[in-house]
């Protein structure tokens, strides 16, 4: 078994105390990253960071402990982006002016942000400039900044695919919320696809980790079977702007 595996594995064990059921898939961390006790805690220490004090345009993914850093956003009226579930609808955006007052919470809700949002393309979202701030889930991360999220790579692909268009690299600041039990002590060495992060945010403690290395560019087209690709919109547009298609 990897050591991504064992990893997952033996934080899910401890995860299950703390962990909000999903609607949808209650505790099965093999396909959702959960909200846990404590994530308000969490968001309170990362909106004191220095990189979303400065941040004008963020991508947020899906996740459910990133709820209430989606509302904070929306109440902040700084412009986001985030994926959909799989990404098999692509990205949405929200932005000032398009979630009425009153309506913030549900709208940082998966159903909210489908709801409000306004669904955009990759060359929408590589539009509007670059992205000041990556923030994610993960099922665990390790505290020299490997993360590793449900084992499906949605995450490594974004990046990839942002890469790509020009709008993150190794400058951009990206933070993991997580609870203190998926922190993981032991060094890890990343794989080819690992993106490390900056900042480890728990209800806790704000870990700020070391650079090490370069994090990966670009999507590694090799490693996609082309069934992910058939169900994956941004990986196909971006397959016709590089005239892959």
């Amino acid at each position: 078994m990897s050591t991504s595996k064992l990893v997952r594995q033996r934080i899910w064990s401890k995860l299950k105390d703390v962990a909000r059921p999903d609607t949808r898939f209650h505790l099965n961390f093999a396909e959702v990253i959960p909200d846990f006790d404590g994530s308000e805690a969490a968001t309170d220490r990362l909106v004191e960071l220095d990189a979303y004090r400065d941040c004008r345009y963020a991508f947020i993914t899906p996740d459910n402990c990133l709820v209430d850093l989606r509302r904070r956003l929306i109440e902040a009226e700084v412009p986001f982006v985030m994926s959909t579930y799989g990404i098999y609808r692509g990205f949405l955006m929200i932005e000032p002016g398009m979630v009425p007052k009153g309506a913030e919470l549900y709208a940082a809700w998966l159903d909210g942000m489908e709801h409000f949002g306004r669904p955009v393309t990759l060359r929408e979202v590589a539009e509007r400039g670059r992205f000041d701030f990556l923030v994610t889930g993960a099922s665990a991360v390790s505290v020299d900044g490997v993360r590793f999220g449900k084992g499906h790579g949605f995450f490594d692909l974004e990046w990839g695919m942002f890469t790509d268009m020009g709008i993150v690299d190794d400058e951009t600041p990206v933070a993991a919320v997580v609870h203190d039990c998926q922190v993981v002590e032991d060094k890890l060495h990343p794989s080819e696809t690992d993106i490390l992060v900056d900042y480890i945010v728990t209800p806790t403690r704000v870990h700020t980790v070391d650079k090490r290395g370069k994090r990966p560019r670009g999507v590694k087209w090799e490693l996609l079977d082309p069934e992910q690709i058939a169900v994956t919109p941004p990986v196909q547009e971006l397959q016709r702007l590089r005239g892959l298609a």
